[in-house]
């Protein structure tokens, strides 16, 4: 064990002495002699941050950008990874954000190579960044899309024939068909209705070969908050049908951009009943040879899953931004919940039977029995006054039923922070009005330690920033500025958006106006996207999800377009947040817009040498208190025009 920690540790010394030592040594003598900058900020972060391994501690760790922040954890990570022998989480605030920490220019190797060190870091993601291959045969088949069969030619030899696997390989990664659109992804890849435990390509599979790998990783393990919070909510029951935890014991975790760690926990707590699910399952177990009387409670059940889907369908409204629907719980959507429930707990006893005549596949009879299971559960709690946040959701034909828990808190206390362990939240935005109160009680955090650090970077010389105000009813005027202001900069611009309408709004024009290389999210694979907007410096690129962990220094990003005030969507999950409290625009959607917007202002410098310019385009109706709030929290002073 010691032989991997590159600094000595005698019987009577203290790990976390030498620790120190190694610690300033490197940012005052090796990585200023390797080109890095000596930043005070960074020195500071990285002293506080030992208190926390040392103490096995949560802290709440806010730096600004161009702290070097990264660096800090990573180092940190690494050695206590080292010295438990148990290998470290970094949790990124998403899947897309995942990449970015291993890219060939990233932080991890730029330590790699300057301290000579050779890190093994793997990369955990959820399983739907996984093919499956049932489903990619089943699209070959039956849809003839060419993109399929392109995807089924790259995939390896052993895959193809009953050959042995020489060596592991890896395979079947989202990344790895980066010209398939998000649309065509969720054709081919892992989704619920595979029970990939029984499944007979399972041990040929690119999901099961990741995960094997991952799980011997000895320095770093890397993952989205929301598989993290997976692991937590399945791992016991995982353990019960004698699987293993989606992710190995690990020493320490880090949560980088840590403030939003609330809404993956709320999110891996949900129920999900799609009418998809069910008809899908249902008609599976038709194929097979059941009793008639069987047969007949599955037709009624399909039909009382239609009629329970197009009610729900009638009694609900969906709020501008967002695909979340209210559902009303009028009499006729209990009355028809109530009959699908009953229905389907009268196919439960009749799959008893079944299974005692063996005339039921038992691959089609577990995949049924643990999905009737769930989607029971989900039924009873939505007939329920549960302290829940129930919605309806509504797209590409599929309808879906959700249900999520209003309060994570006690559940986060009791199944994560009641660990001794360091828990390290890193993020520019973790404060209100300095303090941390907020985030603490919300993922029911009652001992931490905590410090915040300012950016180093002269924001007054390298930035210019723009309140540029519109009448609310003129968009096409909002995206004229748009035009001319990428215009300006010749491309090198991140355009962000709040949601899929306003993606919507500006594509078309920007397409049929602009001569730069263009990039949407969705298009393609995202961190390909990142990747093309790097490397192609007069090149757009316009997102819903890249306010928080987009890293692009240089001349690639010299123009943040803001499209309008990033306020939370007046959906169900928000509206639940703002139930009962005394002035919710204050408490809630004030400081979620200025937390989101300060994140995507920190999107342009990156660097001591960057320069650039941020538009944010208002609305003329935004009252002037939020105006100038949004002033009072920006780095530097505005520049306020009317887009006429």
């Amino acid at each position: 064990m010691k032989s991997r920690i590159p600094f000595e540790v005698a019987k009577t010394d203290s790990f976390y002495d030498k620790l120190s030592e190694w610690i300033g040594d490197l940012f005052y003598d090796i990585l200023p002699e390797a080109g890095f900058e000596l930043r005070d900020e960074q020195i500071y972060m990285a002293f506080q941050l030992e208190k926390a391994f040392k103490e096995k501690k949560v802290m709440f760790a806010e730096a600004g950008v161009g702290t070097g922040k990264t660096i800090c954890y990573l180092l940190y990570a690494i050695m206590y990874a080292r010295y438990t022998n148990r290998p470290a989480i970094i949790a990124c605030a998403d899947e897309t954000l995942i990449e970015q920490l291993v890219k060939k220019e990233g932080d991890i190797a730029k330590l790699e190579r300057v301290l000579g060190l050779d890190i093994d870091v793997r990369l955990a993601k959820s399983q739907d960044q996984y093919l499956c291959l049932k489903k990619l045969e089943r699209v070959r088949s039956h849809d003839f899309i060419d993109e399929a069969e392109a995807v089924y030619e790259k995939l390896p030899e052993f895959v193809h024939r009953s050959v042995t696997m020489q060596q592991f390989e890896k395979y079947g990664d989202r990344k790895d068909f980066p010209q398939l659109s998000d649309e065509l992804w969720e054709q081919v890849n892992w989704d619920a209705l595979q029970d990939c435990f029984s499944c007979e390509k399972r041990h040929r599979c690119g999901l099961t070969l990741h995960r094997e790998y991952y799980r011997h990783a000895k320095d770093l393990i890397i993952c989205s908050h929301d598989f993290y919070m997976e692991h937590i909510w399945t791992k016991e029951a995982r353990k019960r049908e004698g699987q293993l935890p989606l992710l190995p014991e690990h020493s320490c975790v880090v949560f980088d951009e840590g403030h939003l760690l609330e809404y993956a926990a709320q999110k891996a707590l949900s129920y999900r009943f799609t009418d998809y699910t069910l008809e899908a399952l249902l008609t599976r177990l038709m194929e097979n040879d059941v009793r008639e009387k069987t047969l007949y409670t599955i037709e009624t059940a399909l039909t009382e899953n239609d009629s329970f889907f197009n009610i729900i369908s009638q009694f609900s409204s969906r709020a501008l931004g967002s695909e979340k629907q209210m559902i009303t719980k009028h009499p006729l959507v209990l009355k028809a919940c109530r009959k699908l429930l009953d229905i389907l707990q009268k196919l439960e006893e009749e799959l008893v039977f079944e299974s005692e005549l063996f005339v039921i596949n038992e691959y089609d009879l577990r995949i049924v029995e643990e999905y009737l299971d769930q989607i029971t559960y989900s039924l009873s709690l939505f007939l329920q006054e549960v302290n829940g946040i129930t919605w309806f959701e509504e797209t590409a034909g599929e309808r879906t039923l959700v249900i999520m828990p209003k309060m994570v808190r006690e559940v986060l206390q009791e199944e994560v922070f009641s660990h001794k362990k360091p828990y390290i939240f890193s993020s520019a935005t973790l404060s209100n009005d300095q303090s941390f109160d907020y985030i603490s009680d919300s993922l029911g955090i009652q001992d931490y330690l905590s410090f915040s650090v300012a950016s180093p970077f002269d924001y007054e010389e390298n930035m210019k920033i723009y309140l540029a105000s519109a009448d609310n009813h003129h968009v096409d005027k909002k995206i004229d500025y748009l035009i001319d202001k990428i215009r300006q900069s010749e491309g090198r611009a991140l355009v962000l958006l709040n949601n899929k309408q306003e993606m919507a709004q500006i594509k078309e024009r920007l397409k049929n106006n602009l001569e730069f290389p263009l990039y949407f999210e969705g298009d393609e694979e995202i961190s390909t996207l990142v990747a093309k907007f790097q490397n192609e410096e007069h090149s757009v690129l316009c997102s819903i999800h890249l306010w928080e962990g987009l890293d692009v220094p240089g001349r690639s990003l010299e123009s943040v377009l803001i499209f309008s005030l990033p306020y939370p969507p007046n959906d169900p999950v928000f509206i639940a947040k703002r139930d009962g409290l005394p002035d919710p625009f204050t408490q809630i959607d004030l400081p979620y817009m200025l937390l989101r917007l300060r994140q995507g202002v920190g999107r342009l410098i990156r660097s001591e040498s960057d320069q650039g310019a941020i538009h944010i385009l208002l609305n003329e109706s935004d009252e002037p208190l939020v105006v100038q709030k949004v002033k009072d929290v920006l780095p530097t002073d505005v520049i306020e025009t009317v887009i006429s």
